[in-house]
């Protein structure tokens, strides 16, 4: 879902740097790309308790990083060509998302998208316990829409998220909204696409 179909890895990245700095934490760009596609249930954690800090300080700026994300989420837009393509593929496939949001962000952006009653099934991270690249979440949404891996794409745009898809196995389609093409491909994707008219293209004519 984020970075995928919404542009949303910008929000949260300055509502994480927002809520580090209130906190007098500021974090290298490498860090936020370490963490592309993995939830803050990951991050927050691993990066706060390396600091010595107690669960409930740790939960202290994971409720302030929610609020200011939730301050600031009007500013969300879709990624272009997700809308047009998730309505083409919903007539020809059996569609899940999967992803690691929370509920919450999840029907905050079906909301958004309008877009909800189209996919067969749904996984978020009330569904599932271990985040990418762990292929849970995945694994799940294969159970849901009872299909094999080897009958399903995956479509992706974060390392961590190929890498989930590959452990899954299933074919791998990476699309270039975070990441460029050379670290998609090391992650393990099959293809590259730049967009989903590319991607809408090259499954027509398969």
């Amino acid at each position: 879902m984020d970075g995928v179909l919404i542009d949303s890895e910008p929000l949260h990245k300055r509502a994480k740097e927002l809520a580090f700095g209130e906190f007098g934490i500021v974090l290298p760009e490498s860090v936020y790309d370490s963490y592309k596609g993995r939830p803050d249930a990951t991050m927050l954690p691993e990066i706060l308790r390396a600091r010595g800090w107690s669960p409930d300080k740790i939960q202290e700026l994971s409720r302030r990083k929610r609020q200011i994300y939730e301050e600031i989420e009007h500013e969300l837009q879709a990624v272009d060509g997700a809308v047009d393509f998730v309505r083409w593929a919903s007539t020809r496939y059996k569609i899940a998302l999967a992803t690691s949001a929370t509920a919450r962000n999840r029907e905050a952006t079906f909301r958004l998208l309008g877009i909800g009653d189209l996919f067969h099934a749904f996984v978020d991270a009330s569904g599932h316990q271990k985040p990418k690249p762990d292929p849970e979440v995945f694994l799940i949404a294969l159970e849901k829409l009872q299909l094999k891996a080897s009958q399903c794409w995956i479509i992706e745009d974060s390392v961590n998220g190929l890498k989930a898809a590959k452990a899954a196995g299933c074919f791998a389609v990476a699309i270039t909204n975070t990441f460029d093409r050379q670290k998609l491909f090391g992650a393990g994707a099959d293809i590259v696409v730049q967009s989903f008219a590319e991607l809408r293209t090259l499954l027509a004519s398969s």
